[in-house]
């Protein structure tokens, strides 16, 4: 692996040698520069991994200088040396994307771990040897660094893990990074969403079929259970799963063995299992839509991924690496984003978080005639705003509370009669009516008129 690159900034000579030295015994590859105009020269020709500046220089001083790279490549890391007398500068500075500033005389420990911190943004810190097992995790946030230090020990041993977060916060990223990290690593990845498969096919989906088990069920079906084996299967949105596969699940989970549609006899299977969920879990074990015992069984160790909004340092940084992807795909020179494209983006509200994030850089990237991207197209990404359509699991919810007024408008409230046009049995229906707190008495003796 390639040592991480630092671009060092300083008219001292003599410092500027010395922490090159520091930062090459500890592993960083230099180029040492003695202004803030050498800096932007050599910039044009080579990216590093961070730059390292000292805040007063002849000429173009520190802050002159990291705001020139802002706004050219905003997801650069830049880091200040500074004098208590401009402390105050640096730290305006950092709200407005500064990595971080240290004041003289400083720590070289500290100065080390900020600029591995910063490094480890592209995966080129000197302690990220280890860290290929969360690529495609880009982030800088604190809480999203204790988490991944969770998960990796989580990782290192069979226990059940539920992720929870909202929508589109990256719950099977990081399920895949845990099995990248786990023994289990070289074994098959498997994930289906519980919420997507209609509950007449999870079943089969999930634990298999025999020939004839059914109409249509022409040959034996291995199921996601036994493609698994030896690896990790992922249940997403796992509090959709139907209540008679809860009790199936349940079972496998206790005994280690599958028995497949149709089959008289159980097969044994050696599987981790990883599920997440957008819904609280405990909320439906009150309502009684999800089984305690197996809660408790998935839930072993909980991860909780931040939303977006509550890890901004971040989203100039998702934004950067989803726009050298989306880049390559539609085969565009865009080389970065405008300062108040880049505000703009940052000061979002992010609803549908980082695949919402992602919809608006690829509107963005398909529409943008210049060589970067302006606020004015990221405001009409945002008002387009892709993450209205719904998830599937709250449109199925939206139609199913629909479906269940329209009938007892029909019926005057008759649950019984609810129960016969829906094709369902009363408790069934009784369960439903709560869930999306419909009330009967209500819909009774209705006037038309």
């Amino acid at each position: 692996m390639k040592k991480p690159s630092i671009l060092v900034v300083d008219d001292d000579a003599a410092l500027r040698e010395l922490i090159t030295l520091r930062l090459e015994a500890n592993g960083f590859g230099v180029e040492a520069v003695d202004s803030g105009e050498t800096a932007l020269a050599q910039l044009a020709q080579a990216r590093p991994d961070a730059v390292l500046t000292d805040m007063q220089m002849a000429g173009m001083d520190g802050m002159a200088l990291f705001r020139a790279i802002h706004a050219r490549d905003p997801a650069l890391p830049v880091i200040v040396l500074t004098a208590h007398g401009t402390i105050p500068d640096a730290v305006a500075a950092t709200q407005q994307g500064l990595f971080g500033y240290l004041t003289k005389p400083y720590d070289a420990r500290t100065l080390i771990d900020l600029l591995k911190r910063a490094t480890r943004l592209t995966g080129s810190s000197p302690d990220a040897g280890g860290d290929s097992w969360r690529s495609g995790i880009v982030t800088a946030c604190p809480a999203m660094g204790a988490l991944l230090a969770e998960a990796r020990l989580a990782a290192q041993s069979d226990a059940s893990v539920l992720i929870q977060g909202e929508s589109g916060t990256g719950k099977e990223l990081l399920a895949r990074a845990i099995h990248r990290a786990s023994p289990r690593h070289d074994k098959p990845f498997v994930a289906i969403n519980c919420g997507a498969i209609p509950a007449e096919l999870l079943e089969s989906e999930l634990f298999g079929h025999v020939k004839g088990a059914f109409t249509g069920a022409g040959r034996d079906h291995p199921g996601l259970f036994q493609s698994a084996e030896g690896g990790t299967l992922f249940l997403d949105e796992i509090g959709d799963m139907p209540a008679q596969l809860q009790v199936k699940l349940l079972r496998v989970l206790q005994e280690g063995e599958v028995r497949p549609v149709g089959a008289t006899e159980t097969r044994p299977v050696d599987v981790r299992i990883l599920s997440a969920t957008h819904c609280n879990l405990e909320e439906a074990i009150v309502s009684g839509e999800f089984r305690e015992d197996l809660y408790y069984r998935l839930n072993v160790v909980t991860l909780t991924l931040p939303p977006l909004r509550e890890r901004r340092e971040d989203i100039p940084l998702l934004a950067r690496h989803f726009l050298a992807a989306l880049t390559e795909k539609y085969r565009r020179r865009i080389h970065g984003f405008a300062p108040d494209a880049l505000d703009m983006l940052t000061a979002a509200d992010w609803p549908g978080n980082i695949r919402q994030l992602h919809n608006v850089l690829e509107q963005c990237v398909a529409l943008c005639t210049t060589s970067t991207i302006p606020a004015s197209l990221v405001a009409r990404a945002l008002r387009d705003k892709p993450a209205e359509i719904q998830p599937l699991a709250e449109a199925r919810s939206t139609f199913e509370r629909d479906y269940l007024i329209s009938l007892l408008k029909l019926t005057r409230g008759q649950v019984s009669e609810v129960a016969r046009l829906a094709g369902r049995n009363r408790t069934e229906v009784y369960r439903l009516l709560q869930r999306h707190g419909l009330t009967p008495a209500l819909f009774k003796d209705r006037d038309e008129g």
